[in-house]
Formats: C-alpha cells, sequence, structure tokens
C-alpha cells in the first residue's frame, strides 16, 4: 500500500490524478495472471470487486486507480453504479475521490446520479468545506431540468457559506445552471449582487466570471464593487485576474472620458491643482476644461501595472490589452517590455503575443523601435512565427532603421523556408512604397532576385516589381526589358502572368520588345495556365490599339485560339475583346472608346500591412486573432463625451465601525481633544476637508466621537490619495504647489496627526473597509508604489513650521532611535500607527547620536510607517561611502559633479532613492542656473534638485535628489545643465542601493523564508577570503554591498539579513551558512528574481575579496 501512504501524505482530492497514475503499474502487476490477452471487462470487474469490498483500504486504492484511468483519457463511465454507492463513505479521502469521479460522469449518467441526491443534499451540510463543495460541483453537473430548484436552493446557501473555497463553487455553479435554465436569470443576478461583495480574493475572479456569463450588460452592480475589485486585483488568482481586468477593461470605457482628446492637456500638474485648490480655483479649471483624468480611472491604471511582471501570459496580455485601450498614449509604452518577454515563451504563446504586436505598431511605431532586434528571425522559429516578426519588422521600418532591416531582409531572402522567402520579398516590397528614398534600392536589389536559380523567388520578386514599377514607370524601361529577356526561362504562372501585363501596359516603351513576345506567347498559348492566357488576350488587344501593323494577324490568330478554349472565363474574354477592338458592321459605340478603355491610366496599387483592420476588434481576444468576429465576442463601447456621475462607485462607511471600538480608546481620544487641539482647530479641519473634495459627505461633522474620527481619517488620506496617485508622479510637486494648497495640506496633516492620538488600540477593521472600496485606495504597497508620497510631503511641510509639542517630542525620541521607519504601505493606513512608535526612546539611543540634527529634523517629519512589528523598517547601516564621478571638470567645462547613495530614507517619495550629489565649480568664473534637464527614458520619476542660482569658483555644494528606479539597475539618465550648456550624465545604481533595511525576530525570518521557495530562491556556493570569515566581517562585507538589517541569529554558523525594495517594498532575505573551511552557502529569497541574480553575483565578489 505504498501509493495508499503517499497519498495520505500529499492529501486532498487534488493529488489523486498524480496518486491513480503512480498506482497503474501495480493494478497491471497484479492483473498480469490474466495474460496478455486479458479483457478491460476483466480488469474493470476487478475494480469493481475492490469497490464492494468491506475494506476501506481496499476501497481507497480502487478509486486512485479509477481516477489514474480517467487522467490518461481511458472511459470507466461503466463504474458509476459502483463508485456512486460508495459516495455516503465516512472516509473523507475516498469521498473526495468519489467526488471527483462523479463530477467526471454524472452528465453521462444522469439517473444513476438522481438517485444519490439525497446524499449530496446532505453532503452540503458537511462539516468539511471540501465535501461541501464537492457536493455542490456534483449537484451542478446533473444537467436535469428537474433539479434546477434544488440546485438554485444549494447555490444560494453555499453563496452565504462561511467557507471562501465553497462560496468559489457556488459562482462557478451558477455559469452551470444558467446554461441549463436560462430563465432563473434574476435569481441568479441576485446571488452574483450579493458574492460581489464578498471580500475574498478566492471568490473575486469565479464570480466576475459567473457575472460575464449571466448578465455582462448589468454594470450597474460593478459600481459600489469597482475600487475594491481594482484593489483585490493583485492578490486574485491568475485566471481570476484575466476575467476581472477584461470586464474592468469594458466598465471603463462605459464610465470615464478618453484619455486620448484631440489638443487635451494632459498635464499633472493642472490634475494637483484641480484636486488641491480651493473652491474658487476649482471654478476656473472646470470653465478651462483640460484633459483631467478621474481618480477612478487613474486608480485602475496603478493597480494593474504591477500585474506587467506576471508569470502567467495571459495575464501580462490582459493588462497590456488594458492599457492600449484605456490609458493615456504617452503611458501606454510600459507595457512594450512585458510583451518583448513574452516572445522567449512557447509557440503558441509567440503566436498570439506576435499578432498584437503587429496591430500595435501600426499605429505606434515607437514603442516597439527600441526592441526591434527582438524581431529578428531566428532559423528555429517556425514559418508562421517568422512571418508575423517580418510583418512587425516591416510596420518598424522608417529612414533610420531602413538600412538595418533591409540587411535582415537579405539574409532572410536566401532561407530554405520557400513561403518565408516570397513573404520577405512582398516586405521588401511593402517598404519600398512606403519609405521613398529607398524605392530604388529595393527595385535594383529585386532585379538581382531575379536571376535566382529558385522559381518562388524569382516569381514573387516579378509580382513585387510589376507592383513597384507601376508608381514610377517612366524611370524605368530598361527594368522592364530585363525582365521580357527572362520570361522564358520563368515558369510560375503568377509571374509570367505579371510580365505579360506589364509589357501591355507600357508596350509603347518597349515598341520592339512587346511584339516578340506576343509572338513567343502565340506559339505556346494552348499549353500555357488560364491566367497567362487572359494576359495574353490583353497584350494582344493593346498592341492591336497601338502597334497594329506588326500585331494584326498576330492578334486575330490568339483571339481565334481563344475563341475554341475550354475555359469559359477565356471564351468570353475573347468574344468581348473581338467585340470591342476588331471594328465592323455588328460594333456598336463602344468602339470608339477601346483605346480609353484598355489603356486607361492605372492606379498604382497599395501595399498594406494585413493588420491595418484588426483594430476594430479588442486586443487579446479570439475575434482579433481570427480577424472575424467570434460567437460571444463583446465589443468595447465608445468613450462617452461626458462621464457619468462618478458619485455612483462611493461606498458609505458602515456604522458596525462602533462595534469594534473600545471604551478605553473613547475615554483617551476626550481627554488627548482638551489636551492638544482647540474648538477653533477641529472647525479649521472641517473647513479643508470640505473644500478638498471629499468623497465622504458624513465626514466633514464635527469629529469628537470615535466613529466621526475614523471617516475624518479615512477622509484625509482619500484626499492624499487623490493628490498624490494623480500628480505624485511630477518631480518637483511639493515645490510648485501654491501658498494656498500648501496651507491646506497643513491643515490636512493635522488632522491626520490627530486621529492616531485618539485611537488606543490600532486594529485591522480600517483596512477592511479599504476593501469595500471607500475611495481609491490601495492596500498593498507593491501595487502603488507612488501613493504615499503626497502625506511625506505633507508631514515634511508640517514639521518645518509647527511648534514643537510634548508629543511631537515623544515622536522625535522614537525617530531617534529608528530613524528610518518610512512608511512603505499605503495611505489610508498611515494614520493606524504602531503604539511602539510612541514609546519613550530605548537606552540604545546614544547609538544614533553621530546623526546631524538636521538630518534628525528631516527625520521626525516623516509619516512612521505601520509595518507590523515583525518586519520593521530598521535602521540604515553606516559604512564607508562609495562615491561615484557624475560628471569629470573638463568635459563639464569647469562644473564637476561626484555622487553617493546615503542610504537614507527619501524624503520625496518612499518609492524613491535618495542620492546626494556633490557640485564642484573647478573654473575661474561662476556658473549660473546649474538645474537638471531632460530625463529618459520619459517614464523614469525624478525629483529634482532646487535650480542653483550661482556657484562661486572653487565652491561645492551637496544637492539632494530623489529617483524612483522602480526595483530596476537600469540608469537614470538626465541632462544637468548651466546657463549655457547642457551635459548627458547618468547614475547607475548599485543593486544593494535599491534596498532598505529591515528588522525582524529568527522565528519571523524563517516564516516569510518559507513563503518565498521555489522560483523565488537563488543559491550559490561562496569561496571566502580568510579574513572574511568571522561574523564581524561577514556583516561588514554584506552590508558594504547592501543597504540591508541584521537578523539576529541563535546559531553562530549561520548569518541572516533582511531588507526591501525601496520602489515594491518586495522583501529581500539573504542568508548565509558557513560551511568547512572558508566555503558558505550563500541563499537570497525574494519575488524580484533579477535582482536576486545580481545581488548574489556582488555578494560572492565582495565576501571573496581579502
Amino acid at each position: 500500500m505504498s501509493t495508499g501512504a503517499l497519498y495520505n501524505d500529499q492529501g486532498g482530492a487534488e493529488a489523486a490524478v498524480e496518486a491513480g497514475q503512480e498506482s497503474t503499474p501495480t493494478s497491471s502487476s497484479a492483473g498480469a495472471a490474466f495474460g496478455l490477452f486479458s479483457t478491460d471487462f476483466k480488469k474493470n470487474e476487478d475494480l469493481k470487486e475492490m469497490l464492494e469490498s468491506n475494506k476501506e483500504s481496499l476501497k481507497l486504492e480502487a478509486m486512485k486507480r479509477i481516477v489514474g484511468l480517467i487522467s490518461k483519457g481511458k472511459n470507466s463511465s461503466e463504474l458509476f453504479p459502483a463508485v456512486v454507492k460508495n459516495v455516503a463513505s465516512k472516509n473523507i479521502e475516498l469521498k473526495k475521490l468519489v467526488y471527483v469521479y462523479l463530477v467526471r460522469y454524472a452528465e453521462e449518467q444522469q439517473d444513476l446520479a438522481l438517485l444519490s441526491i439525497s446524499t449530496f443534499q446532505r453532503a452540503l451540510k458537511d462539516p468539511n468545506q471540501f465535501i461541501r463543495a464537492s457536493a455542490l460541483r456534483v449537484l451542478s453537473s446533473i444537467r436535469v431540468p428537474i433539479i434546477v430548484p434544488i440546485m438554485m436552493l444549494a447555490i444560494k446557501e453555499a453563496a452565504a457559506d462561511l467557507s471562501p473555497y465553497v462560496r468559489k463553487t457556488s459562482a462557478h455553479a451558477i455559469q452551470k445552471l444558467y446554461s441549463l435554465d436560462a430563465e432563473q436569470k434574476e435569481q441568479l443576478i441576485e446571488v452574483i449582487e450579493k458574492l460581489l461583495k464578498d471580500k475574498s480574493t478566492l471568490v473575486a475572479g469565479s464570480v466576475v466570471m459567473a457575472f460575464e456569463e449571466v448578465c455582462p450588460d448589468r454594470i450597474d452592480l460593478i459600481h459600489k464593487n469597482y475600487r475594491k475589485l481594482c484593489n483585490l486585483l493583485v492578490d486574485v488568482e491568475e485566471w481570476g485576474q484575466v476575467v476581472i481586468i477584461s470586464m474592468l477593461t469594458r466598465y471603463a470605457r462605459t464610465q470615464f472620458t478618453s484619455p486620448w482628446k484631440e489638443g487635451a492637456a494632459f498635464d499633472e500638474n493642472n490634475e494637483k491643482a484641480f484636486y488641491d485648490s480651493d473652491s474658487e480655483e476649482r471654478k476656473e479649471q472646470t470653465e478651462a476644461k483640460p484633459y483631467v483624468m478621474d481618480p477612478d480611472h487613474r486608480l485602475l491604471l496603478r493597480n494593474t501595472k504591477p500585474l506587467l511582471q506576471s508569470r502567467n501570459t495571459a495575464v501580462v496580455m490582459s493588462v497590456a490589452q488594458l492599457y492600449w485601450h484605456l490609458a493615456p498614449k504617452h503611458e501606454v509604452s510600459i507595457v512594450t517590455k512585458s510583451l518583448v518577454r513574452l516572445l522567449r515563451s512557447h509557440r503558441e504563446v509567440q503566436y498570439i503575443v506576435l499578432q498584437n504586436i503587429a496591430t500595435m505598431s501600426i499605429q505606434r511605431k515607437g514603442m516597439f523601435e527600441p526592441f526591434m532586434k527582438s524581431f529578428y528571425v531566428r532559423s528555429t522559429d517556425a514559418t508562421h512565427i517568422k512571418t508575423l516578426k517580418l510583418e512587425i519588422l516591416t510596420n518598424l521600418a522608417n529612414e533610420a532603421n531602413i538600412s538595418t532591416i533591409l540587411r535582415e531582409f537579405q539574409t532572410y531572402v536566401k532561407s530554405q523556408d520557400k513561403a518565408f522567402a516570397a513573404a520577405t520579398i512582398q516586405a521588401i516590397g511593402r517598404c519600398a512604397t512606403n519609405i521613398s528614398e529607398v524605392t530604388d534600392t529595393c527595385l535594383n536589389g529585386l532585379v538581382l532576385l531575379l536571376s535566382n536559380r529558385d522559381e518562388t523567388v524569382v516569381a514573387e520578386s516579378v509580382v513585387v516589381i510589376k507592383k513597384l514599377l507601376q508608381t514610377q514607370p517612366t524611370e524605368h524601361g530598361e527594368i522592364i526589358k530585363h525582365m521580357a529577356k527572362l520570361f522564358d526561362n520563368i515558369t510560375v504562372p503568377m509571374a509570367r502572368a505579371s510580365i505579360l501585363w506589364l509589357m501591355g501596359e507600357y508596350c509603347e516603351r518597349v515598341p520592339k520588345i512587346a511584339p516578340d513576345v506576343l509572338r513567343k506567347m502565340a506559339k505556346s498559348f494552348t499549353a500555357e495556365e488560364d491566367i497567362v492566357k487572359l494576359q495574353t488576350v490583353n497584350l494582344a488587344a493593346k498592341l492591336y490599339l497601338t502597334n497594329s501593323k506588326q500585331t494584326k494577324l498576330l492578334t486575330q490568330y490568339i483571339l481565334n485560339l481563344g475563341k475554341y478554349d475550354q475555359n469559359y472565363d477565356i471564351r468570353d474574354r475573347t468574344r468581348f475583346i473581338r467585340q470591342l477592338i476588331v471594328p465592323n458592321e455588328k460594333s456598336g459605340a463602344l468602339n470608339k472608346y477601346a483605346r480609353r478603355i484598355l489603356l486607361a491610366p492605372k492606379p498604382a496599387p497599395v501595399l498594406e500591412s494585413a493588420f491595418k483592420d484588426r483594430d476594430r476588434f479588442q486586443l487579446g481576444t479570439l475575434s482579433h486573432s481570427l480577424n472575424s468576429k467570434a460567437v460571444g465576442y463583446q465589443e468595447l463601447s465608445d468613450w462617452p463625451a461626458v462621464a457619468p456621475d462618478q458619485s455612483v462607485r462611493n461606498v458609505e462607511v458602515v456604522e458596525p465601525v462602533k462595534e469594534w471600538t473600545p471604551l478605553a480608546g473613547k475615554a483617551k481620544q476626550s481627554k488627548s481633544d482638551d489636551k492638544f487641539y482647540s474648538d477653533d482647530e477641529e472647525e479649521k479641519d472641517e473647513e479643508g476637508s470640505e473644500s478638498s473634495g471629499s468623497e465622504d459627505s458624513s465626514s466633514s461633522s464635527s469629529s469628537s466621537s470615535s466613529e466621526s474620527g475614523n471617516e475624518s481619517e479615512e477622509e484625509s488620506s482619500d484626499e492624499s490619495e487623490k493628490t498624490s496617485s494623480d500628480s505624485g508622479q511630477s518631480s518637483s510637486g511639493s515645490e510648485k504647489s501654491s501658498s494656498e494648497s500648501e496651507a491646506e495640506q497643513k491643515k490636512k496633516k493635522k488632522k491626520t496627526k490627530k486621529a492616531p492620538q485618539r485611537k488606543s488600540e490600532p486594529t485591522a477593521a480600517n483596512s477592511d473597509s479599504d476593501e469595500n472600496g471607500n475611495g481609491p485606495v490601495t492596500r498593498a504597497s507593491s501595487s502603488s508604489p507612488e501613493s504615499s508620497s503626497g502625506s511625506e510631503t505633507d508631514s515634511e511641510d508640517d514639521s518645518d513650521s509647527d511648534p514643537v509639542t510634548p508629543q511631537k517630542k515623544k515622536k522625535r525620541s522614537g525617530a531617534m532611535s529608528e530613524p528610518s521607519k518610512v512608511g512603505v504601505k499605503s495611505k489610508k493606513e498611515v494614520s493606524l500607527l504602531d503604539l511602539d512608535d510612541f514609546s519613550p526612546a530605548p537606552t540604545n539611543a546614544s547609538k544614533y547620536s553621530a546623526l546631524s540634527s538636521s538630518l534628525l529634523s528631516d527625520l521626525e517629519g516623516l509619516s512612521l510607517s505601520n509595518v507590523s512589528s515583525t518586519l520593521q523598517v530598521a535602521a540604515p547601516s553606516f559604512g564607508p561611502v562609495k562615491t561615484h564621478e557624475l560628471l569629470h571638470h573638463m568635459t563639464g567645462k569647469g562644473l564637476s559633479a561626484k555622487y553617493h547613495f546615503p542610504r537614507q530614507p527619501c524624503l520625496y517619495q518612499p518609492s524613491m532613492v535618495a542620492v546626494q550629489v556633490i557640485l564642484t565649480n573647478s573654473s575661474d568664473h561662476g556658473l549660473e542656473e546649474i538645474h537638471v534637464g531632460d530625463q529618459s527614458p520619459a517614464s523614469l520619476d525624478i525629483h529634482c534638485f532646487n535650480t542653483i542660482e550661482r556657484l562661486e569658483p572653487e565652491a561645492s555644494v551637496t544637492v539632494s535628489m530623489g529617483i524612483d528606479f522602480s526595483d530596476s539597475t537600469q540608469a537614470a539618465n538626465f541632462q544637468l545643465c548651466t546657463k549655457e550648456d547642457r551635459f548627458s550624465v547618468s547614475i547607475q545604481p548599485a543593486v544593494g542601493e535599491l534596498l532598505m533595511p529591515s528588522t525582524m525576530t529568527e522565528q519571523d525570518f524563517c516564516k516569510e523564508q518559507g513563503k518565498l521557495l521555489g522560483m523565488n530562491e537563488t543559491s550559490a556556493t561562496v569561496t571566502m577570503a580568510t579574513a572574511n570569515t568571522s561574523s564581524q566581517a561577514i556583516s561588514k562585507q554584506v552590508l558594504s554591498v547592501a543597504n540591508v538589517g541584521v537578523v539576529s541569529s541563535g546559531q553562530n554558523k549561520l548569518h541572516r539579513f533582511a531588507g526591501r525594495t525601496v520602489s515594491s517594498g518586495a522583501l529581500v532575505l539573504v542568508s548565509l551558512e558557513q560551511k568547512e573551511s572558508s566555503a558558505a552557502l550563500l541563499t537570497i529569497n525574494t519575488e524580484k528574481s533579477v535582482m536576486a541574480s545580481m545581488l548574489l553575483r556582488d555578494l560572492k565578489q565582495a565576501l571573496a575579496q581579502a
């Protein structure tokens, strides 16, 4: 019973298939006594006996073998009666396997399944959630109209089940019931509405799928759940993400105005002014009518962006199509890298992705130009992949890169794949028509191909040359003559027909050659293909009209041959041409116009992409792939001219908040109100909240009670979320904002500071209210790295101006002990501070006495983190500062610049890395107006330093910058400008500088490490230098490479370090286990696998150095 043990180890029906497969060999060896000629009937008899046995172990073994057979595609339906008897078994494992079987065969054996319906109904009340879910799954698989009421009742009960797994199964059952009986639609919509309010990520994807199947047009059900779905998106399972993104794309196209409007001033500063201004300013903004993105629209774009890094190609494709259809044009390019990454996947995935890129590249060449090399054809590519890559390269061709592309095409023409070589020649033709500068070069190249040995290449070249010559025939008489000489050697009908057409069309330019070609054709007319015969008749007619002396008899001969041809098309054409060109008594008025009809100037053909009209379908859909409307395709609606009311997405604050607020908190709060705040200030707070345009009307009331305290706290965080999410990316937003909006920010900040002092016990309930969608707030830091910038700036302003209260002093001592507790999570939770942050400074505060007072005053204004105590952001590690050269004084005409990473939290935005730049004037004259100019890439988020009006000779100044590297070591390129000059410089971060240290206990470290195994783990064996084997030396070397925190370890030979990425807050865990002599095992656990491999390389190098 080894398989039985294996199954029990793995546990659950999920392992059933594996167990069944593994057990199959044992079954065949057991039945070997029957010999080679034993029948399936005998084998199934054996299984039936085992199922009817009294021993549970035999039944379990039989079920594993049966599920194994199903997994291999074998038909096991005749065992249904024997299996269904065991549905009431008390053994949980056996019951799960029976349900797996029943789901597969319940539809085929409906009568027998109906006999067990009472058992399934009893199982719906089973204490085990998997049994309840399996019973519902089987019940919904019995597709008999008579049990529809039972199914409906079961679905309604399951939708209210405590287990999210059962609720998820009920969402799946909704679709099955709807396909069985569409009349139940109204009742099912009620269940869907209820499940859409579910906060579980497990349920979200399934219920949206049910919504899409049953009532995709009922977008009113989505309004209240829109923000919750956006915020949950990052945590939903992958296929659920695909469905939700698709649904939200359609929703957004009906609810928001177009961000692509002609001349729309899409300016982040405009948005900031809109949200921060008082009521008068807002009126002016409305009159000016610049485009301002709806915060909910921005929320969707921001929360889907992290999913571009998903391992599931369908998710990446969904996000790409969402950005393509919804994002402002200058933001769409962020999907480019992710789509190019998918090209390393299987050919099936490549095919779909390349089809979508081909459509995109027609409208936006600039998006994919930097990645042109990714579309070069590989010898291992299949023909359909090669053709698509060729299509994309042709779309990307422009004056700058055409020479590179044509060189690439030259190689492709020599390919052994004839279809691909022919497609390449077509592509060269398209490039020649699109880019007039290379038309001649392409024509000459194609003429050279005419001497190729391969008929397919020659034929395709002739066809393309014919199309190109139509664009400028006057200049290319020589080419026509050359083609006439090759005519005898060309056998492909299409190519021969093309040459004949050219001869006829331009017969006046080759008056001697055309009649001779006609003479040759008259000889071989009867042996030619139909398409060639038709063109021969045309050539004869045209020559008769232009050169009747030489060709009259030849034309009559060919027309006579055509008159008796086997093909009726050729017979009809011949009769028509004879009546048209040969004048006689019967010929009508048309004879006069024969020359104008046959020799009319013809427009040159337009060579277009095959993907030109595919953009009418939504990207990533089956319809787009097939280029025809598939069953079930839902068209994207046009943007509304005026946005519908956005208040429909507001969710009122749920009243039961009162129940979980402790009484002690209320008492304490009233005390603190008396102590710190006067009524006067509260009124100011209310005015601030009203003018800043809150979504919760209730929150502008007096905040003396606990509930309204919560509301005002939520409102202020809501507001700052709006401000930061829509304009937090503008680099110098805090400097640019007006004095009025600064004053408002201070008022708001007081409000958020007031809330945590009132609350006695921070709980997780507020984060739940986030999920209800109370304003566009995200829970996870990874999905909105920009979102906390607003409060950072606010708190900075605040710390400069407010007098230091006793509470502030306490906060300052906390900041001194842990100077870099910077907020890394979402805005809304900023107010739920840990009580530890307000405790008196611990005794080891003197450790940081070396910090400058100016640094402490900077840090005291930062909003403290609400990260749980296990994962607090720790103090930075202080070591020797590595300075790098940014600009040499020779290159900079006297201006030199050096930079280093101070490893301090960035004051401008928590997702930015702080960089200090030392500017020195080495010239003999003063330098004026030193500032930061253009940035590259354009999407780079840099907080620039203020313009330095004048720097005297030999003087130096240190300035601070903030750069959001987005957890990438890609260099930040920008221009350092003076009044007269501009110098291009770049800051290249080491991977270790993109981290911030975290403190945690050894137990928490192991727990987090356990979550980051498999693909999230990178390890290598390191040979350390002898000097680096002590604990102190190891810590020193690791901290010199990476800005991480030391985790205390109970083992001497095991060293642990923890940090988080600055931009997304992803955990990075480093552990070093010393082995014999100087060897050690270095392991890095993080979701950022690229960062892990780079960090591993740097650490190996540092530890190996003496």
